[in-house]
């Protein structure tokens, strides 16, 4: 979150000799010695706000803020003397005097509120200034939290957490008011606002203005209390007050909030929905969540978005499955435990030995643990004897692997959030960042918006990013691998390639050369429709940002509005190409980044999910792999490549597939062509499904297990970043649950294998012997918010950054790659004029089966929709609300019309969530396929649109974010609270603003 600063130099603190960096904030010194300072406003990941002023200090003789001034040679400072300390006190009572102080019931005394722990620091007895109430009304409007005006000590965090941290520029503070507040786009509501539910205002909040709805009257002994005997509960506290003195006060909240302890736990987890990997504190009481803390999270810090902060309803959602159920005579029954597991080790084994073991087929879930994905391919290959086993990489991110897996050897991010961050230039090509990484997008916008960035994106559609971006390119669907190869051709043309780096670091130039002679400016404006000029100006941009070496250069993020398409592993080769013939691997600020769609979609194909390779993306023809395997497996591995999963369902309606285990995926709604896929389902002997709920594929089982969520169990996910994560039991199983990795674990034992295992950190054990990446990863180096981004050596050293000195072949050089270019197959025509586009909103995620049990996020977002660009609508005379139908050669949905500006002329989109399996967008989407690696191309989709005569209400609600006006600032704007006629600096003289504003500038790269 911090720019770098400069050289050491050294700072002279109450009489001791430290070492700073100059540039740095002072405060910052003086933490790391750990030398106690009062500093409510301050927080390591914002920087210096100066806001609060308790962090006053004398600086060579002069009393300043510790936090607004930057670290120079030679720095006398002292902070105990009277001055300071008088500066102290006056500025905490100022804090106070807007802070109705009712510590001893107030949900948020958990021994980490600053406000609190700041007053028993300066021991504050009697505030001289008295509280006065502000007049002005809480704010509910919000589904998950609320706002405390008379609470609010305006000191800016939320503020800046908001405009410079998650950029959504929605907060800000109206400081030229007579009573200042906090505002929501300039004096909205929350509920009308611009505000996305990120949380970041909350969890940054040094007291309880801001706090999350489920704490109220949940976390405390007292907070229970019904509203007349709590505020009379405050009121006996404020009398006291008076003879009593606050530390007395004090003393008995101090009491109050250790006790809470001993009901409230804090766990470490890592967020269960999308790829950036979010870890944080989850604090439950025992099954009642109360709030999500994230900090220290190595990905995230402080971020979290709307899901992973308030998502986790459906942990304790009423329809989760609590017993196994098998179907007979058409109908389900509850059974138990030993007799599904008996009944599914029998059959599994009967139908073995009827049909041979490729008659069976096995797949794992993106949601699972790595431990768990792990053991659903070695049950496929040790117990039952088969390669027929997948994960849902297939449905997006295969083909990104495949580009990179032929270019530079490993099939995963290139390096980390943080060289995303250190870039001269981002592109994205095909992905939502903002609504399908939204963490993740934070960095970027961030790095944008402080001008340490520039940023291009390309897209059909018009999302956030494409707002903010300096560029935004719209090419025709399909057509992203014509202008990356225009680009490469023309930058190789006109001698602009990085000639040293590819001299000394790639092989194959000429053969890629001749690959891209086709691809002219002209021909590549004809086919896409974009100007050459763009394609010009984008080339001289991308070879301007990676020529001084020293300053980062060009990252590419992709997801998949390029990986489903026809083309998808062939595109997702050109971004690489283009990467390595300007030079961008190797170096933070570099590199290509296929963003994962689930928080464990990356650990799933790295644990050995997939058709032809065991966990480490070892072949499972290769030699040394069989031997490592037979070893410890005590099998001999077949070397033919298994079915992947669009080809399970193909053999299944053939009739070559007689039984399918499913864990924990809702296939049935996000493969293509629902229809198809449901035929397959019907003609399987025998079917398992494992999951939380009954879902909709569930209905096809012919024995359903009810799983345990994340939350109840122990293991490891691994992010986009590669960087492998511990998560920790929260709450036990649900009362009738099991984690997939006993599950599978018992079905092994009934078959003739005793794993044996008791713990998941055995089964990571075993996956270190057996996978050379993960060879150093275990349990004693994951601990707490530890993690390690593989390649991981056995000495645990791992790998945030790849490329640095070898890329993944034997001769450590990149290869360049001739793909080739392969056109949609379902462009519109006359009868389905119009083109199909699908994906992931920021409330819901994927079809929505989760999300919809969080009644915040479904009042958000109700139901599916499907967005029609002004002219269509103008044109078929639409309006909002108005239902109309979709069709496809392959089914049909029908939805209400949305009408925005994201899309234009005749591109329509459906969201992937829908709140009924007949309404979900895939019903659409058809059987064509990627040609290497058959992930669907779902966006390369035609349909007609049928207007019904029926309307309703628009299906985005009144509330939901899209329709806020942000007011972007430039952070919290101190100086106009520095203007306010009533603002003096505390105890002393304000230090020179020229320092301030300095210190400010370097915080936000302003060196720039």
């Amino acid at each position: 979150m911090r720019v770098n600063t400069g050289p050491e130099v050294a700072v002279q603190i109450d009489g001791v000799a430290f070492v700073g960096r100059t540039g740095e904030p002072l405060i910052d010194v003086i933490n790391r010695a750990q030398i106690e300072l009062a500093q409510v406003c301050y927080h390591p990941q914002l920087g210096p706000i100066q806001t609060c002023d308790t962090c006053a200090v004398e600086i060579n003789g002069v009393v300043g803020r510790a936090c607004g001034t930057p670290v120079t040679a030679g720095l006398t400072v002292r902070t105990q003397t009277q001055a300071a300390r008088l500066a102290q006190r006056d500025a905490y009572d100022r804090i106070v005097s807007n802070h109705d102080l009712y510590c001893t019931v107030c949900d948020n005394n958990n021994g980490n509120c600053t406000v609190h722990n700041t007053l028993s620091l300066l021991g504050v007895d009697h505030p001289t200034r008295p509280f006065q109430p502000k007049g002005l009304a809480q704010d509910h409007s919000n589904a998950f939290y609320r706002y405390d005006p008379d609470q609010c000590i305006l000191c800016g965090r939320c503020v800046e957490a908001c405009q410079n941290v998650q950029v959504n520029e929605t907060l800000s503070i109206n400081w030229e008011a007579e009573q200042p507040r906090v505002q929501w786009d300039g004096g909205k509501p929350i509920g009308e606002s611009s505000c996305v539910s990120c949380g970041h205002c909350i969890t940054v909040c040094p007291c309880n203005a801001l706090m999350e709805k489920s704490m109220l009257g949940e976390a405390g002994l007292l907070t229970a209390l019904p509203k007349p005997v709590f505020e009379a509960a405050i009121d006996l506290v404020k009398g006291v007050e008076h003879s009593s003195g606050l530390q007395l006060i004090m003393n008995v909240s101090d009491v109050e909030a250790e006790t809470r302890s001993a009901s409230i736990q804090k766990t470490k987890t890592v967020c269960t929905y999308c790829g950036v990997g979010c870890s944080f504190e989850i604090w439950t009481k025992d099954r009642h969540i109360l709030k999500v803390e994230p900090g220290p999270g190595p990905a995230n810090g402080i971020s979290t978005c709307v899901k992973g902060k308030f998502g986790w309803e459906y942990v304790n959602s009423g329809d989760r499955l609590t017993t196994p159920l098998i179907r007979e005579n058409g109908r389900f029954r509850e059974a138990s435990w030993d007799e599904a597991l008996d009944l599914i080790a029998w059959r599994l084994g009967e139908i073995k030995g009827q049909h041979g073991p490729d008659a069976l087929a096995f797949i794992a879930s993106s949601k699972a643990t790595n431990e768990e994905a792990y053991l659903v391919q070695k049950f496929a290959r040790q117990v039952i004897g088969t390669n027929n086993v997948d994960n849902c990489s297939r449905y997006c991110q295969s083909p990104a692997t495949q580009g990179l897996m032929r270019t530079v050897g490993y099939g995963g991010d290139s390096g980390t959030i943080h060289d995303i961050e250190n870039a001269r230039l981002v592109i994205t090509v095909g992905s939502n960042t903002a609504e399908s990484h939204p963490v993740l997008a934070t960095r970027v916008k961030r790095a944008h918006k402080l001008g340490r960035t520039q940023l291009v994106v390309v897209d059909i559609r018009e999302h956030e990013l494409a707002r903010r971006a300096d560029t935004f390119l719209r090419p025709r669907p399909g057509t992203d691998f014509v202008w990356l190869s225009a680009l490469s051709r023309l930058i190789l043309d006109n001698g602009w390639a990085d000639d040293a780096f590819l001299q000394t670091r790639v092989n194959g130039l000429e053969e890629f050369r001749a690959s891209v002679d086709a691809f002219t400016l002209a021909y590549a404006e004809a086919e896409t429709g974009l100007a050459a000029a763009e394609i010009e100006a984008l080339a001289r941009q991308i070879v301007a940002a990676g020529q001084d070496k020293t300053k980062g250069g060009v990252c590419i993020l992709w997801a998949m509005g390029v990986t489903q398409q026809c083309g998808g592993s062939e595109t997702s080769t050109a971004i690489s190409n283009l990467l390595l013939i300007t030079g961008n691997y190797g170096r933070t600020g570099t590199g290509a980044y296929p963003l994962r769609g689930h928080n464990n979609v990356q650990g799933a194909s790295d644990m050995g999910a997939m058709p032809d390779q065991v966990s480490g993306y070892q072949k499972v023809a290769d030699p040394l792999t069989v031997q490592t395997h037979e070893r410890e497996w005590g099998v001999t591995l077949r070397p033919e490549r298994g079915l992947d999963n669009t080809q399970m369902i193909d053999a299944a309606i053939a009739g070559n597939l007689k039984a399918l285990w499913l864990t924990g995926e809702e296939m049935s709604l996000t493969d293509a062509n629902a229809n198809h896929l449901e035929k397959g389902y019907e003609a399987l002997e025998f079917m398992v499904v494992q999951d939380l709920y009954f879902t909709h594929t569930a209905r096809y089982a012919d024995v359903v297990l009810p799983a345990a969520s994340a939350l109840e169990k122990e293991g490891t996910f691994t992010s986009t970043e590669r960087r492998v994560q511990r998560l920790y039991e929260a709450m036990p199983p649900l009362k009738g649950t099991r984690p997939d990795w006993q599950i599978y674990t018992a079905v092994a034992e009934r078959m003739g294998q005793s794993w044996g295992y008791t713990h998941p950190a055995e089964i990571m054990a075993e996956i270190a012997r057996v996978t050379p990446i993960m060879a150093g990863v275990s349990y004693d180096r994951l601990q707490g918010f530890d993690s390690l981004c593989w390649p991981v050596a056995e000495d645990g050293t791992d790998t945030p950054l790849l490329y640095v000195d070898r890329f993944n072949f034997p001769d450590g050089k990149a290869r360049l790659y001739p793909a080739q270019y392969q056109p949609r197959q379902h462009t519109p025509d006359a009868e389905f004029d119009l083109h199909l586009n699908s994906g992931r909103m920021l409330e819901h995620f994927h079809e929505g089966n989760m999300t919809f049990r969080v009644a915040g996020l479904a009042a958000s977002v109700p139901d599916t929709f499907v967005e029609i660009s002004p002219e269509l609508a103008a044109e078929r005379q639409i309006t909002n609300g108005q239902w109309v139908r979709l069709i496809s050669p392959n089914g049909a949905v029908k939805v209400q019309a949305h009408i925005t500006g994201r899309v234009s002329g005749h591109e329509v989109y459906v969201p992937m969530n829908a709140r009924h399996a007949e309404d979900a967008v895939n019903r659409l989407t058809g059987n064509n396929r990627d040609t290497v690696t058959n992930t669907p191309a779902y966006k390369d989709t035609a349909v007609r649109l049928e207007v019904l005569p029926e309307g309703g209400p628009n299906p985005l609600p009144k509330g939901n974010s899209r329709y806020g006006h942000p007011t972007p600032q430039t952070g919290v704007e101190v100086e106009r609270k520095w203007a306010r006629p009533d603002y003096v600096f505390p105890g002393g003289l304000l230090p020179m603003l020229g320092d301030s504003l300095n210190a400010r500038s370097d915080r936000l790269g302003g060196d720039d």
